[in-house]
């Protein structure tokens, strides 16, 4: 069993509500020796509210967890640990590096360090060994967080990254391919349908070559738009490179993916008539669907595809 904590006497408490009273002052001594030498380099581009930051709230937990140290003030999913997590992220966004805001916490426990260590005289050496054990415990724990935030933040964004294109944020190729296996894995057992829609761009190169690749981009962004907004939310959609995309459509029957095509052009022909591309855009696609079509992601794609230039070519005739 985990022994209870040291009781709190009352000059530690003194201490407690003396370093909770001088929160906004203590917060400033951190930014004045953050500024100091350039050690906390992205301070001196913010204003005064900006070098503050949340400092003072941790100055007064910290007080908080000196005067009543509770163990879940400092466990992971505490309000603590939340703050600190909102701190760093918005620290990021100013420009903080993950080194600046970990400084940013040292940097505070030394401007504690010798507010405490002027007023020593007036504690036993027992409450300073107490004092110390607690002060470090909410440092440790608010640089833990920072950490792990930074890291949790920096592992969910390479995973997005490994999934999705990076010019229209649809999913690529092997991860729209993966979620349709999964899909027909759920419709074999449930009983249910599915329809993978494939389509590429008419005279994409065309546009490329007279236009520039910069106006290519555009039109592939624009129809990724369209794109989601016109699967709903339980379907997926996915560039599979080039000018080429797909969309998952679940819980389809056979006219799904015929419906779902005439929106797309529908919605495709209005853009056309827009500002926004410099030339018409059409689209030849192939539909297919499971189980009717095939019992396989490869052979629903195969399918598709073969579809898809056989309306390319009834087109071009």
């Amino acid at each position: 069993m985990q022994a209870p904590p040291p009781e709190t006497s009352a000059s530690l408490a003194r201490l407690a509500d003396e370093i909770r009273s001088e929160a906004w002052d203590l917060t400033l001594a951190v930014v004045g020796e953050g500024l100091r030498n350039d050690t906390i380099p992205p301070l001196a581009r913010l204003g005064r509210i900006g070098q503050l930051g949340d400092m003072p709230t941790f100055v007064s937990e910290l007080a908080e967890h000196l005067h009543d140290p509770r163990p879940e003030r400092l466990h992971r999913g505490s309000q603590l640990a939340a703050l600190v997590r909102d701190h760093a992220r918005e620290r990021e966004a100013l420009g903080f590096a993950p080194r600046d805001i970990v400084t940013e916490f040292l940097v505070l426990r030394r401007v504690l360090w010798r507010f405490v260590r002027d007023r020593s005289a007036t504690l036993e050496a027992s409450e300073v060994f107490v004092l110390e054990e607690r002060l470090h415990e909410v440092i440790d724990r608010l640089v833990t967080e920072c950490v792990v935030a930074y890291f949790d933040r920096a592992t969910s964004e390479l995973a997005y990254k490994a999934r999705h294109d990076a010019l229209t944020d649809l999913l690529n190729h092997a991860a729209f391919t993966r979620e349709l296996e999964l899909e027909i894995e759920r419709a074999k057992r449930y009983g249910s349908g599915v329809t993978l829609v494939f389509f590429d761009l008419d005279d994409f190169k065309e546009l490329n070559d007279s236009h520039g690749h910069r106006a290519g981009d555009r039109a592939l962004q624009h129809v990724a738009r369209l794109l989601r907004e016109e699967i709903r939310q339980s379907d997926l959609a996915g560039r599979m490179g080039g000018d080429e995309f797909a969309a998952l459509l679940v819980e389809s029957d056979q006219k799904t993916g015929r419906t779902f095509l005439r929106r797309l052009e529908t919605r495709l022909a209005e853009l056309a008539e827009s500002d926004e591309l410099p030339v018409p855009i059409g689209l030849s696609a192939g539909a297919t669907r499971y189980p009717d079509d095939g019992e396989d992601a490869e052979t629903l794609f195969a399918l598709a595809d073969l579809r898809l230039y056989e309306a390319k070519r009834a087109r071009a005739a």
